[in-house]
């Protein structure tokens, strides 16, 4: 189905029309209700609420109803506690995985492998999963995804304990996972909307990032102990457990209070639809073009992390893992500050990548051990702000039937380039050092945020106002429209 050309289906344009009528807020009246369907007849004026900006989509949104306003959703609720659970299984397992690697074969490289084993088929296949993701029912899909991977784990955890893995097992193991998360990526973006429509969008999107971001410090954390005391095995077996978690939310939940889309019917061209489709949008298609250097070059931790650990700073294994710490917290941070906010705006995106890429550069000259720590903190604060709002950006300026494809493009330009972009900074920062490699990487993420900021505003029609004297609640920078036209497009409005 073409979403450029009315709907004959009733029931469609019902299920299209609820996902892109406005949402006003409120309080809800107990716990266990979606407070937009009990407040639906209220208007913004009667709740006390300003209408921020409209979407592409035609959704209006209102000021933020608090850091946890979308937990007012019982089957959000559902969905976030039994993440939680999953995402410090998943963190345990990322660490048992890759210390089992490591102890079989003793090569670094082995562990590069393995990661390169689960990241390819997202390079390679990302934009089918968001064509699946688009044909299917979200939820009975993620119960499969979800229930794919549980068994996984059960798999190399059964190979473990029994002492007959190899690193070819895990090899493996790691490529049928990257596979299963193809699908399960965009599937499990797109569902968030159905969960807690447009008006809480942004707010759970930050939330999803807070709680995983609580589970990388949790986890790993949690896996040392284990593997130290029973070995990698038992890592991956609770790991599989906390699957069920995931998927008892899932059943648990009032299918009544879902605002699912109707599936689209399976025709030839519709990833070539999809392609299109973006192109032709350039709030979409800029966002996403940011996003593929952002998450190509910008964010390249691993390999740099180590060497400015190893080789600059010359301190051992516990120093390093406060680096990986101080980031963690530093993304938490940012979550949490990204839930507090409203209507997600393109400048937001636009000055959250130039910030990340600025600290990198910054960060590349740090003095000593402890000021880089800090910078790397306020860098997780601003790569965290640029990923939430790339991905609610992208999700409200989006037309249901084509949210699929178009977060299968943003998880395939945003992770599916780590493939292409970790050699390379691997080489840079081998050849020449961490601090030139880490420069390397601010001076790409800063030069492409400007950039695209620039196109953006060419194509809106905007142009910079700058006023000394703002005066209450104004803005010192301002972007604003040249023309009554400009004044008038969505693109702009977007902006």
């Amino acid at each position: 189905m073409r979403t450029d050309e009315p709907t004959t289906d009733p029931t469609a344009a019902s299920v299209a029309a609820a996902d892109q009528a406005p949402a006003p807020t409120g309080l809800p009246g107990n716990g266990d209700d979606d407070p937009d369907e009990r407040t639906a007849a209220v208007t913004p004026a009667a709740q006390g609420s300003t209408p921020a900006a409209a979407s592409p989509t035609g959704a209006r949104f209102t000021r933020p109803g608090g850091m946890f306003s979308s937990l007012r959703v019982r089957n959000y609720r559902y969905y976030f506690a039994g993440q939680v659970v999953s995402n410090t299984g998943t963190w345990m397992q990322r660490i048992a995985q890759d210390w089992l690697v490591l102890s079989l074969t003793g090569s670094p490289l082995a562990v590069g492998i393995t990661t390169a084993m689960q990241f390819l088929p997202m390079l390679l296949l990302g934009l089918f999963g968001g064509v699946l993701a688009d044909r299917m029912p979200r939820r009975r899909l993620l119960i499969f995804t979800q229930g794919a991977m549980g068994l996984l784990a059960v798999g190399l955890a059964v190979l473990t304990i029994g002492g007959v893995v190899t690193p070819y097992y895990v090899y493996a193991f790691a490529l049928l996972l990257g596979l299963v998360t193809v699908v399960d990526n965009p599937a499990r973006q797109v569902f968030v909307s159905e969960m807690v429509g447009p008006k809480d969008l942004a707010n759970a999107v930050s939330l999803n990032a807070a709680n995983f971001q609580t589970a990388r410090l949790v986890g790993p954390a949690v896996a040392g102990l284990l593997i130290a005391a029973v070995g990698s095995g038992w890592a991956f077996a609770v790991n599989a457990l906390s699957f069920a978690a995931v998927i008892g939310g899932l059943l648990a939940m009032r299918t009544s209070e879902l605002r699912p889309t109707t599936p689209v019917a399976r025709e030839k061209g519709q990833l070539r639809e999809g392609l299109r489709y973006v192109k032709e949008r350039p709030e979409l298609l800029w966002p996403l073009v940011l996003a593929g250097f952002i998450g190509t070059f910008g964010f390249n931790f691993p390999t740099l992390l180590a060497g400015f650990a190893r080789d600059t700073f010359h301190v051992g294994a516990g120093q390093y893992g406060l680096l990986n710490t101080a980031m963690a917290v530093g993304s938490l941070a940012g979550a949490l500050l990204a839930a507090r906010r409203g209507a997600p705006r393109l400048r937001r995106l636009v000055g959250a990548a130039l910030g990340f890429g600025l600290l990198e550069v910054v960060a590349a000259f740090a003095p000593g051990y402890w000021t880089f720590a800090a910078l790397l903190t306020l860098i997780g604060v601003f790569g965290l702000s640029f990923n939430t709002s790339v991905n609610s950006t992208l999700q409200l300026a989006t037309d249901p039937a084509m949210r699929g494809r178009v977060m299968g493009l943003l998880v395939l330009v945003f992770t599916g380039g780590t493939p292409i972009g970790a050699p390379i900074v691997g080489w840079v920062t081998a050849s020449y050092g961490p601090r030139l490699g880490l420069l390397a990487c601010g001076l790409v993420s800063a030069l492409a945020a400007g950039v695209v900021g620039l196109v953006l505003a060419r194509s809106a029609d905007l142009k910079v106002r700058v006023d000394l004297h703002p005066g209450r609640g104004g803005r010192v920078v301002a972007f604003v429209p040249r023309t009554r036209v400009a004044a008038k497009s969505e693109l702009a409005a977007a902006c």
